[in-house]
């Protein structure tokens, strides 16, 4: 059986592996072949797991055999972030630390995307321990968006994105601290979403309470928002490990086909506070009444946030810095010397980030905390009026790798992470999607979508409306 797997969609691959027209083996090798041909082109996958792949799909394929009942993703391949662990696979996490590093179990979520019977075909790339608004990292070199390789796929989840625009694979998992499944989601011309906190478990050690300051996510990501819902159904749910997981009430892959008749969004492309490129914004208000003519309601509204730009950014780096700082006492615990013999080892930006960093006083801290409540408190007296806040994911479309930006329409901006605007709903936990809006000069633009905590069903039930009126399917490179 000959397959083109580079356009099929999760759901198609579930559809046609139940009725019989779709054999996992055959997918398998089809994918395989793809992801080595092309793989040097964006340089997505630190890792191709041939072998783990091809077993795994010969024992979907063997149940299928034997009438057993078949999981929501029986079949489908899935490419996993290069930060997370799959038991017998190699996890570097972009670091030469760890660039022999092979895990000895499963994440939950791999668990559980195992027990739905997707096929795991690779690692994708991250910077180095994911502290990156783009991917790059001294193990596997830089990754680009498939819409032009010699620019920035975004970070940290990079390497997904990429992989999922240039058909390597339908869906893939990333994760999110400050924007990154939805960066390089926007960057990549994909859909990305970075679930209410919580939804999807995550099991961190040694420090469980790790994950809350900033808001630390894992989500799915995938070319349509039906295979991301679907993707999501599986991940969620309550771990006994996680004490901040939460259960799941809610049929998210339902949540596609609802009408958002009776959805108001407050549209604001920066937040009342970011700068937008010109292009990016023109392309953004033209994308915008397609959710009007899907039927809901759009008003032009900024909310007040309470600070502006600087001040967000500041208080984020308060928040994350003892967050990175956190992650070398792990590398002690480890036996390793970040701060010392191994610094050399590290890829100077994160020594600069985190080595070089002044550790914020208490004070500080709890400053950065006070910033984040009125920005949560900006965003919420938003929601008590609007069910969906629409804006940019990002102010800037792709840029060469290296060049991040200094400016954006006459503003300064800080290089690293001050043309995302992403970090404010990792203040608040709420959910908010990357979806693609359309282009400038051929290069993608992502539409932030976000909700309240809990409602990311409005999320998608949005987001699917907008594809169904404004599809970007064959937008993708050949």
């Amino acid at each position: 059986m000959t397959l083109d797997s580079t356009r099929m969609t999760a759901a198609d691959i579930v559809d046609r592996v139940r009725n019989g027209t779709c054999s996992p083996t055959a997918l398998v090798d089809s994918v395989l072949d793809r992801i080595h041909e092309r793989n040097d082109r964006t340089n997505a996958f630190v890792t191709i797991t041939d072998d783990l792949a091809r077993r795994m799909a010969a024992d979907a394929e063997r149940a299928m055999d034997r009438g057993d009942p078949l999981g929501p993703l029986h079949g489908v391949p899935v490419a996993i972030k290069d930060l997370d662990d799959v038991a017998g696979v190699r996890t570097t996490s972009g670091s030469l630390l760890f660039e022999d590093h092979v895990a000895d179990a499963d994440d939950p979520f791999v668990t559980r995307l195992k027990e739905a019977g997707a096929v795991i075909v690779g690692k994708t790339n991250t910077p180095e321990f994911a502290l990156g608004t783009t991917t790059d990292n001294r193990v596997a070199g830089p990754t680009g968006t498939p819409f032009d390789p010699d620019r920035v796929s975004g970070g940290s989840s990079g390497g997904s994105a990429a992989a999922l625009g240039d058909g390597l694979v339908p869906i893939a998992q990333g994760s999110d601290v400050g924007g990154s499944i939805r960066t390089p989601a926007s960057f990549c011309g994909v859909f990305g979403l970075k679930p209410t906190y919580g939804l999807v478990p995550i099991v961190d050690r040694p420090n469980a309470f790790a994950t809350h300051t900033p808001m630390f996510h894992t989500g799915p990501m995938a070319r349509t928002v039906e295979d991301a819902a679907i993707m999501l159904d599986v991940m969620a749910g309550v771990h006994p490990r996680d004490p901040f997981s939460v259960p799941t009430r809610t049929d998210h892959h339902a949540a596609v086909d609802r009408p958002i008749d009776d959805l108001t969004i407050a549209y604001s492309p920066g937040l009342g506070t970011y700068p937008v490129d010109p292009a990016v914004r023109e392309t953004l208000d033209d994308a915008v009444s397609a959710f009007e003519r899907a039927g809901a309601t759009v008003d032009r509204v900024d909310p007040d946030l309470g600070h502006d730009r600087d001040a967000i950014l500041d208080a984020y780096y308060t928040m994350a810095t003892v967050l990175w700082e956190s992650l070398f006492d792990d590398l002690e615990r480890q036996g390793f010397d970040p701060r010392g013999d191994d610094r050399d080892r590290l890829r100077p930006y994160l020594v600069d980030l985190v080595v070089e960093a002044d550790t914020p006083t208490m004070r500080e801290y709890e400053r950065a905390d006070i910033v984040r409540t009125d920005v949560f408190d900006g965003l919420q007296d938003c929601f008590e009026e609007y069910d969906l806040i629409v804006s940019a994911t990002l102010g800037t479309t792709p840029f060469p790798h290296g060049d991040e930006p200094h400016e954006i329409d006459g503003e300064a901006v800080e290089p690293f992470r001050g043309w995302v605007l992403t970090q404010p709903y990792n203040f608040t936990g709420q959910p908010a999607a990357s979806v693609p809006a359309g282009f400038v000069d051929g290069l993608p633009v992502g539409m932030q979508v976000a909700a309240p905590r809990f409602a990311d069903a409005d999320v998608l039930a949005a987001s699917a409306a907008f594809e169904r009126v404004r599809p970007w399917a064959d937008r993708y490179p050949a």
